[in-house]
């Protein structure tokens, strides 16, 4: 029994390790489905700055292959796990701390030798960072395995295991390269850049193919990437990075199914694609809170019932609410777009933008890339701003009230290929 028990073990690793390389390989192909002749003509501006993400991916599937090996999660009890995440958590903390400091000393004008001044918080951001090198892959281990263990309980796997299985690494994450036509707002290219570029090199990229191709672009920070590990940045908050983690491994899911197959084929299927794992992740990662860290379970927020003029008071003016002005600013400039009015919608995007920024957010850009970015993203009820008035989303989300589960949901949604499959599945009795 022990000898069947190992074999059957065996094998289940020889197909997982399998799955998980030929999943690598259909990413890759998949974040280069561009329109050949186009993304040349990008690339031939950002060729010498893009990131590899096959080499990535092997050195991060060769780590995750070492932790499988060892099962390391499966001998922890709740507590030491709980323990491991913490401590990283932790860390991470540290070595944020650490550089804040460091940077401080650099930019402070009084100190005149700031190699020497920050000698000694070098050498304990070194010893923390060769810490985290340690820790990192057992608390990754961990948190997957806590998804995994979601997953199982709603109805997300096959035979107890997720398919794909749960695998992320933390890393410094590419910048993505948006490439949008002037005349509407439509994602042409995205375009995976090294980490680490200075502003001033983002703004060059930005301006030299916006001035040659005639384009809108926009180089944006990104919080994950549905490769294969995912890709997900370093953070201290927990919610966050379960929700992250459990969002990618739900691209990974579509990725094998219709749905995800077809992620490039329109605008309405990437927005599709996006507002459902923003709407899965942000379910599993919750899951995942309430059930290893309680007391990290977000409260509610209080209710917040409008205040009543006194007599002869004028009512207090809305509060600014950002979603609300950005949707405001979409609708307008589709509208300026639709009518050829190109100068005209970006002029009125850069003083929407001086109008954010008085209220304090510091957009650096909005224009039609800005839009072709962010509007995919449609998970929140009433509509995300940079979303407009896309139907999409809210499609998404009326499937998602009518489906019993998250599980009936994803399986229903997987089968989509285009916008006119969902609204035939939802107008179906």
């Amino acid at each position: 029994m022990a000898v069947l028990e190992d074999a059957l073990k065996t094998l289940w690793r020889v197909f997982l390790n399998t799955l998980m390389l030929g999943l690598s390989l259909v990413l890759i192909t998949r974040a280069d489905y561009l329109p050949l002749n186009f993304l040349e003509q990008v690339r031939a501006y950002t060729r010498w700055q893009e990131f590899n993400y096959e080499a990535w991916m092997l050195d991060a599937l060769l780590l995750k292959g070492q932790m499988a090996g060892l099962s390391a999660p499966r001998y922890l009890t709740i507590l030491d796990q709980r323990r491991v995440v913490f401590d990283y958590l932790d860390l991470i903390g540290e070595i944020q701390r650490l550089n804040r400091e460091i940077a401080l000393i650099y930019a402070d004008p009084q100190v005149k030798d700031p190699q020497s001044a920050s000698a000694d918080l070098n050498r304990q951001l070194l010893e923390a960072r060769a810490r985290e090198e340690r820790l990192a892959p057992l608390a990754e281990a961990v948190i997957q395995s806590q998804v995994s263990a979601v997953l199982a309980e709603m109805h997300l796997t096959t035979l107890g295991q997720p398919i794909p299985p749960v695998l992320y690494h933390v890393t410094p994450l590419p910048y993505a390269l948006i490439v949008s036509p002037r005349d509407q707002i439509r994602q042409e290219a995205n375009i995976s850049l090294l980490p680490g570029l200075t502003l001033e090199q983002r703004v060059a990229i930005e301006d030299a193919v916006a001035q040659g191709l005639n384009r809108s672009t926009l180089v944006v920070g990104i919080g994950g990437v549905g490769v294969y590990p995912t890709m997900v940045m370093s953070t201290t908050d927990l919610n966050w990075l379960v929700e992250v983690v459990a969002h990618e491994w739900t691209h990974n899911y579509l990725t094998l199914r219709p749905l995800g197959m077809r992620y490039e084929a329109s605008p309405e299927m990437r927005t599709i694609n996006e507002t459902t794992a923003s709407l899965a992740g942000k379910e599993i990662g919750r899951r995942v809170i309430e059930r290893f860290y309680p007391e990290r379970v977000p409260p509610p927020p209080p209710p917040q019932p409008p205040a009543a003029p006194r007599d002869g008071e004028a009512p207090e003016p809305p509060a600014f609410n950002f979603n609300r002005e950005m949707r405001i600013t979409r609708v307008k400039v589709d509208a300026l777009l639709a009518e050829g009015k190109i100068e005209e919608a970006e002029a009125y995007m850069e003083e929407r933008r001086q109008f954010f920024w008085d209220h304090g957010y510091a957009i650096r850009k909005l224009n039609q890339a800005y839009f072709a970015f962010y509007g995919a993203y449609n998970d929140e009820p009433g509509g995300t701003g940079a979303a407009g008035e896309d139907p999409v989303g809210p499609a998404v989300r009326k499937l998602r009230e009518q489906s019993p589960s998250l599980a009936d949901f994803l399986k229903k949604i997987a089968q989509v290929t285009s916008f006119e499959d969902l609204q035939k599945m939802l107008a179906a009795p």
